[in-house]
């Protein structure tokens, strides 16, 4: 299925798996890029030599494109900038808005640049710096989030730019994909929904304890780090969203520390780091380390199986899925959902004709998907 992603990027279908800190280390990024899909490599949790090496070790188990997601606001961005440039990664994603001259320099380079973006100003705004494509999520999407549901965000987006749009938030299935198509989109991004794949390294346990969410059991909370944060409710979320702030700030310290030794931060980078995350927020110190350190609480679930201790970053699809297919077998479904969903719609006709359908659904099985939203 060609689209303008597809053609900017080379990849064969209009799927894009995101970059999520602790999920997507190589062996994700390479079964999605084996399987026809846009793998994109998390680097915020990694040290710039650990990129280098998680490059290379994609790069070994794939001859197909796959890009690596940055975050702007790193103090050693223009550092990652050159190795992504130095090991040839064909495209660059950003969790904020990346600077005109990092794109400028990206682009230089020939990267494609695909910053992710949250509201209709910021896509005008990229676009306008010279971004290839920008992947707009609404507000079913995992991790921070807004309020603009994705069916209300994604056509303003596609209205306002004339660059590649890529829908996120909300997307698991073939018809999510039909749909996004519909409104002007050139693809899809999910996270949760590779995250939920048997090539994603997460925890059999996490895995576990997101296939039996419902989707109640998803919640947006301020309370890790001050910014609307959509995941699984927890113990741990509860507990956060009821401590004082003298508690709030003891367990802050504590895991920044942690994080600090596992990064290679300094104090005064790691606080800087988390002032930038406040998006003009008005954070107390607590929210501000805790925004520092939130990769932290990420790791406790997502490398260490600790679900009590952890948190565990969700998109609204959590509550609709239940199966663990491997990445292949994933995009592989997908399309054919997708086509199949195609043929089924019906054809208008010239103006006044009976409308009739515009071809047979496949023989084929439904997808394995079945639980009913609850």
């Amino acid at each position: 299925m060609e689209t303008a992603l597809t053609r900017l990027v080379g990849v064969r279908h209009p799927i894009v798996q995101t970059g999520m800190g602790w999920v997507a280390g190589p062996r994700l990024v390479s079964a999605t890029a084996n399987a026809g899909a846009l793998g994109i490599l998390a680097s915020a949790t990694m040290t710039p030599d650990q990129l280098r090496a998680a490059i290379r070790e994609v790069a070994s188990r794939t001859e197909a494109p796959f890009g690596v997601n940055l975050r702007a606001d790193a103090g050693d961005a223009r550092d990652r900038v050159r190795i992504i440039v130095e090991e040839g990664v064909k495209v660059a994603s950003f969790a904020l808005a990346p600077s005109r001259e990092l794109i400028a320099e990206l682009k230089d380079a020939g990267v494609v640049v695909v910053p992710s973006i949250g509201a209709r100003r910021h896509a005008e705004k990229v676009a306008a710096w010279g971004a290839d494509a920008v992947i707009v999520q609404g507000g079913e999407g995992g991790g921070h989030t807004g309020e603009v549901a994705t069916s209300v965000l994604l056509p303003q987006v596609v209205d306002a730019v004339g660059i590649p749009v890529v829908a996120a938030g909300g997307f698991f299935d073939g018809r999510g994909l039909v749909a996004a198509l519909a409104y002007g989109a050139a693809g899809v991004a999910m996270g949760t929904r590779f995250l939920l794949t048997s090539d994603s390294t997460v925890p059999d346990a996490v895995k576990a304890r997101y296939l039996a969410a419902t989707v109640k059991d998803v919640t947006v909370t301020t309370a890790v780090d001050g910014l609307p944060h959509r995941m699984l409710r927890t113990d741990l979320v509860d507990s956060l969203e009821g401590a004082g702030r003298t508690r709030t700030l003891t367990r802050a310290v504590r895991r920044a520390a942690g994080f600090r030794r596992l990064s290679g931060l300094s104090w005064p980078q790691l606080i800087r780091d988390g002032l930038a995350m406040k998006h003009g927020k008005d954070l107390t110190w607590s929210q501000v380390l805790l925004a520092a350190n939130t990769p932290m609480l990420l790791r406790a679930s997502m490398v260490e199986g600790r679900t009590d201790l952890g948190v565990m970053a969700s998109g609204q699809v959590a509550g609709v899925i239940d199966d663990l297919p491997s990445c292949a077998d994933l995009v592989d479904r997908m399309m054919t959902q997708a086509r199949d969903t195609l043929g089924a719609l019906p054809d208008p006709g010239p103006p006044g004709a009976p409308r009739q359908g515009r071809g047979e659904l496949r023989d084929q099985p439904p997808p394995a998907r079945s639980r009913p939203e609850t």
